[in-house]
């Protein structure tokens, strides 16, 4: 098999309630406001910022940028804005696509991208179809198409940006959780279908919050893989039990380097005094505001395209 010269970085993370400081009209944004009792303030807003930008500096130090990061949990395009042209992220050059979903807080899923690794050709949000099966509406799926280098020139490759709804929803939530998966699955099938005419394999990437571990049955019958290292104890921590929720998957055309690894730089992290474990350093503690930068951390995986 020829060497690939062109991989490239895959970064996902849900960057836990990136809000701006200003109500967006028509959804439920109230408790993110300076007055609101979280107190979300422009100083906190920008200090958030600034640690998203700092950590994403900080991968970029050990093997480059990542050329792909999709994000789960930004409220709006003014919060992507701010982040990619304003924040000190300005200076690495990202562009990014998003949806604008019906979740009732209004959070939604984006891609940042660099335009010189992947040149984007087509977006569209995909809906999950919960309000049809009497479920509460949540999170579209994001996808992007876009040429991005190889051996042979360039081929096309096909991201998609989840963020499943939450376990916390009992029944229903499992219920719309299932049905949201199915229908990325659908999506990807489609994909898939659709080369076979050109008898060349589909060039897949699926990446976000899935709010599952790999024994859940929505990845029974994936038509990806899933690339978690299974040396690492996962990406979310819960009452001091660590949960791999966070995924990268792919299509068999994509290699990867090594496996998908959570990002555990000093500064996302805090020792836990009730339960005596090193857990990520959140924003917010129940409304109080602890300063940290999300109660996720990050995924990163390098791969290239067959």
């Amino acid at each position: 098999m020829a060497q690939s010269y062109y991989p490239l970085r895959v970064m996902t993370w849900n960057v836990e309630n990136l809000f701006d400081t200003i109500h967006d009209e028509g959804f439920q944004d109230e408790e993110f406001l300076p007055q609101a009792a979280r107190k979300w303030t422009k100083h906190r807003y920008w200090k958030k910022l600034t640690d998203l930008s700092r950590v994403i500096a900080a991968v970029s130090e050990d093997g480059g940028i990542p050329d792909l990061i999709g994000m789960c949990e930004v409220e709006n395009d003014s919060v992507l804005t701010t982040l990619t042209k304003r924040s000190v992220l300005r200076n690495l050059g990202y562009s990014y696509v998003m949806t604008q979903c019906e979740d009732a807080r209004g959070i939604d899923v984006a891609l940042l991208y660099q335009p010189s690794r992947f040149k984007l050709l087509e977006q569209r949000a995909v809906r999950v179809p919960s309000k049809a099966e009497g479920l509460r509406p949540t999170r579209d799926i994001l996808y992007a198409k876009g040429l991005v280098l190889t051996n042979e020139g360039t081929d096309t490759l096909h991201v998609f940006v989840v963020h499943l709804p939450s376990r916390t929803g009992g029944h229903e939530g499992d219920q719309n959780r299932r049905l949201a998966a199915q229908t990325l699955w659908n999506v990807v099938d489609s994909v898939d279908k659709v080369k076979e005419r050109t008898m060349k394999p589909a060039h897949i990437l699926a990446m976000g919050d899935f709010n599952a571990d790999h024994r859940d049955r929505i990845f029974r019958h994936a038509p990806l893989r899933l690339t978690d290292d299974p040396k690492c104890a996962g990406t979310y921590c819960f009452q001091g039990f660590w949960q791999w929720i966070d995924h990268i998957l792919v299509s068999e055309s994509v290699e990867t380097k090594g496996m998908a690894k959570p990002i555990q730089l000093p500064w996302l992290m805090e020792e836990n005094k009730t339960y005596s474990v090193p857990m990520p350093r959140r924003t917010f503690r129940g409304p109080t505001c602890h300063g940290g930068v999300s109660d996720h951390l990050p995924v990163l995986l390098d791969i290239s395209i067959k």
